[in-house]
C-alpha cells in the first residue's frame, strides 16, 4: 500500500512538475528568420539547457545557460516543416512549431502587386494575396485558408478599436460631404472663387485656389472645379488639356496632405497599423503631420500648377495645346468630341439655384477647427492625467487621441450641415437624410480597401515578409536610398494600376518595418532611424499619389478629363511630361537629401527655384491677344 502511494506520488510530482516546467513558442516560423523561445520554472541545479529542434530525418540543436531558472531567447532554423522541439534534460517538456521557406513570405505582397497590374481590380488582388498567405500559415490547406480570411483576419480588423473609430469617421466624413455637395455648398463656394477669373492668367489661377479650396475629397474636387469652370476657361481660351491638369494636380495631391480629408482616416489607419508592426507608441496622427514635408512630389505639384499658371509658361505637348487654343481659339482638337459634361454625375450639385457659400465653408471649419480643438482637449487630459506640467503644441498632439477628435469634428460637422440645410428649407428632412446616405455610400469601397488593407498587413507581419527581406537585402540596401526606392516602387505601381490606396495599403506593412530593421542594422541613431522611418512613410504616401495623378486608368484621371470636358489621352498625353518632371527632381533634390538629415523645407524651396528655371529655359509664354510666341 506504501509503495502505490509513494508511485502515485511521483507521478503527481511528475504532473506537477510537467505544469510548472513549460515552454512557449510561436505556431509559425520562417525559414532563417529568428523566433522567441521561452522555458520557465528551471529547477535551480540545472545550470544549461539544450533544446533540440527535429523533424523525422534531421535535427538541429542549440545550448543556452539558465538565468533565474528560465531561458528567455531566440533561435532560427534552416529545417522546414512540421518540426518537434524539446528539452531533453526536461523530461515530457515539448512543442511544435512549423516553419516555412523564407521566400514564401514575399509571395503574397507580390502576388497582390502583379494581379493588381494584370487584372486592374485591387480589391481581388488584395483578396488572393491575403488567402494564400493565410494558406501558408495554416498548413498549405487552401480551404482552411480561405475560411481564415472571413473569419480570422477580416473579422480581427474590423474588431479592433480604432479601426472601427476610423470607419466610423470615414463614413461621417462622405456623409458630410453628400450634404454639403447636394446642397449646394461647394458650388456657391465655387462661384465665388470663379468671379475672379477674367483673364488667361486670373483663370488658370481661380481654378488652382478652387482645386484647393476643395480639399476634402479628390472626387468632389475633380467633378466640381471641372464642371464649373469649364465654360469659363473656354471664353480666355484656356484649352481643355491645361484646365484638366490644373483640376487633377490639385485633387489627390491636395487632399493627401491635408490635415482634414476624405483620405485622412486611411492614411492614419495605415500608420497606426505600420507603428504597431514595429513597437512604436508614437501618436499615428502625429506621425502623419510629421511627413507631410517630405511628401515632395504632392507639394511641389500643387507649386508647379501655380508656377505654370502665374508665369503662363508651357512646354512639351501642352505649350501645343494652349498654342492651338490661343491662337486658333479651339480648347479642343478637331477630332475629339464636343466639351459637354460627360461625367453623368449630376448627383454632386443639387440645388443650385440655393447654391450659397456658407453652406460650404461653416461645416468644413467645424470639421477642421474641431479636430483641432478635439486634439487639444484630448491632448491636456492624457498630459494631465500623468501629471506633466512642462509641454509644448507637440507633446499636445502627440499625447492627443486623434481617433476621437476627429469623429466629433466629423458628427459635429454632419450635424450642423443637417441643421443649416433644414432651416433655410433647402431640402426636406427626407431628402437631406437621404444626401447624408449617398456621402456614405461614396465611402463604402474605399472602407472595403481599407479593411482588406489592414488584413493584409497582418499577414504580412505574422510571416516576417520584412524580416526576411531585410535577411536577403540587409547588407546591400543603403537605408539613405531606402526613400528614394519606395517612392520609385510605389509610383511604378499605383501608376500601373491606377489605384493609390491599393498600393498603399500593399507596401505601408512592409516598408515601415523594413526602415526600422535596415537602420538598425546600420547602426543608425534613434534620430537618424526616425527620419527614414518618416521618409519611407512620406514615400508610400506621395509615390502613390502619383500614380492616382498621372495613370490613365485612374479614376481621378478619368473623372478630371471628363469633368473638363476633354478627350482622355490628350489629358494624360500632355500631363505626364510635367509629371515626370516634377518627380524627377522631388527624388533628385528631396527624396535623397532628405535622408541625410537634409532640412525639407530647404529641398522644397530649392526644387521651386529649379522647376521656375525650368520654365523660363523650356517653357514659352503665349499672348492671347496677339496670339504670337514670347520667348
Amino acid at each position: 500500500m506504501k509503495k502505490i502511494t509513494f508511485t502515485l506520488f511521483l507521478i503527481l510530482l511528475g504532473l506537477f512538475n510537467l505544469k510548472a516546467q513549460n515552454i512557449s513558442v510561436q505556431s509559425f516560423g520562417l525559414e532563417g528568420i529568428n523566433f522567441s523561445v521561452k522555458i520557465n520554472n528551471i529547477p535551480d541545479s540545472i545550470k544549461n539547457i539544450n533544446v533540440v529542434l527535429s523533424d523525422n530525418k534531421k535535427k538541429q540543436e542549440y545550448f543556452f545557460s539558465v538565468h533565474n531558472s528560465k531561458v528567455d531567447t531566440s533561435i532560427s532554423s534552416n529545417l522546414t516543416g512540421d518540426l518537434n522541439l524539446s528539452v531533453p534534460v526536461l523530461k515530457n517538456i515539448s512543442t511544435n512549431i512549423r516553419i516555412i521557406p523564407g521566400w514564401l513570405s514575399i509571395v503574397p505582397p507580390l502576388l497582390a502587386i502583379l494581379l493588381a497590374l494584370i487584372f486592374r481590380q485591387v480589391i481581388i488582388a488584395l483578396l488572393i494575396g491575403i488567402w494564400t498567405g493565410a494558406i501558408f500559415i495554416n498548413g498549405y490547406n487552401p480551404l482552411i485558408g480561405l475560411l481564415k480570411v472571413i473569419d480570422t483576419y477580416i473579422i480581427n480588423a474590423l474588431s479592433d478599436i480604432s479601426h472601427i473609430q476610423i470607419i466610423v469617421f470615414t463614413s461621417l466624413f462622405g456623409g458630410v460631404v453628400g450634404l454639403i455637395s447636394k446642397s449646394g455648398g461647394t458650388k456657391g463656394l465655387a462661384d465665388i472663387i470663379s468671379k475672379f477669373a477674367k483673364s488667361r492668367k486670373s483663370g488658370m489661377l481661380s481654378t488652382w485656389l478652387m482645386g484647393i479650396a476643395i480639399f476634402f475629397d479628390d472626387y468632389a474636387n475633380t467633378l466640381i472645379v471641372g464642371n464649373l469652370m469649364r465654360p469659363i476657361t473656354d471664353k480666355l481660351r484656356i484649352s481643355r488639356e491645361k484646365l484638366s491638369f490644373i483640376v487633377d494636380s490639385t485633387a489627390a495631391p491636395v487632399v493627401s496632405i491635408f490635415i482634414v480629408s476624405s483620405w485622412i482616416g486611411y492614411e492614419v489607419g495605415l500608420i497606426h497599423d505600420g507603428l504597431k508592426m514595429i513597437g512604436s507608441t508614437e501618436n499615428a496622427y502625429d506621425v502623419f503631420l510629421q511627413t507631410i514635408p517630405y511628401r515632395f512630389y504632392s507639394i511641389l505639384m500643387i507649386v508647379f500648377v501655380f508656377l505654370v499658371s502665374y508665369l503662363k509658361r508651357d512646354f512639351g505637348p501642352m505649350y501645343k495645346a494652349e498654342k492651338r487654343a490661343v491662337e486658333e481659339g479651339r480648347v479642343m482638337r478637331m477630332d475629339n468630341l464636343t466639351g459637354k459634361d460627360l461625367t453623368g454625375s449630376t448627383e454632386l450639385f443639387g440645388n443650385e439655384d440655393k447654391a450659397k457659400w456658407y453652406n460650404g465653408v461653416i461645416p468644413i471649419l467645424i470639421l477642421v477647427c474641431g479636430t483641432i480643438l478635439g486634439l487639444y482637449i484630448t491632448g491636456m487630459n492624457a498630459l494631465a492625467e500623468k501629471g506633466i506640467t512642462d509641454f509644448g503644441i507637440r507633446d499636445i498632439i502627440g499625447n492627443s487621441d486623434s481617433y476621437v477628435a476627429l469623429l466629433w469634428a466629423s458628427f459635429s460637422a454632419c450635424v450642423v450641415a443637417g441643421v443649416m440645410i433644414i432651416s433655410q428649407k433647402i431640402m426636406t428632412l427626407k431628402e437631406t437624410v437621404d444626401a447624408w446616405f449617398m456621402g456614405l455610400r461614396s465611402m463604402f469601397l474605399a472602407l472595403i480597401i481599407l479593411t482588406l488593407a489592414w488584413s493584409i498587413g497582418a499577414i504580412t507581419n505574422e510571416i516576417k515578409t520584412a524580416d526576411y527581406i531585410v535577411s536577403i537585402l540587409g547588407d546591400s540596401l543603403n537605408p539613405h536610398y531606402l526613400p528614394v526606392l519606395v517612392f520609385i516602387v510605389c509610383a511604378t505601381i499605383s501608376f500601373s494600376t491606377g489605384t493609390s490606396w491599393g498600393t498603399m495599403a500593399i507596401m505601408t506593412p512592409i516598408v515601415i518595418p523594413l526602415a526600422v530593421s535596415v537602420s538598425q542594422l546600420y547602426n543608425f541613431s534613434a534620430p537618424d532611424t526616425q527620419i527614414i522611418l518618416y521618409g519611407v512613410i512620406s514615400s508610400v504616401l506621395t509615390g502613390s499619389v502619383f500614380g492616382d495623378h498621372c495613370s490613365p486608368i485612374s479614376d481621378t484621371t478619368i473623372l478630371s478629363s471628363m469633368a473638363s470636358g476633354c478627350d482622355h489621352i490628350d489629358h494624360v498625353r500632355t500631363q505626364l511630361p510635367y509629371a515626370l518632371v516634377v518627380a524627377f527632381f522631388c527624388m533628385l533634390i528631396g527624396n535623397i537629401p532628405m535622408a541625410y538629415g537634409f532640412s525639407p523645407y530647404f529641398s522644397i524651396i530649392i526644387i521651386t527655384v529649379i522647376l521656375v528655371a525650368v520654365l523660363y529655359i523650356f517653357g514659352k509664354k503665349l499672348d492671347y491677344k496677339l496670339g504670337e510666341v514670347k520667348n
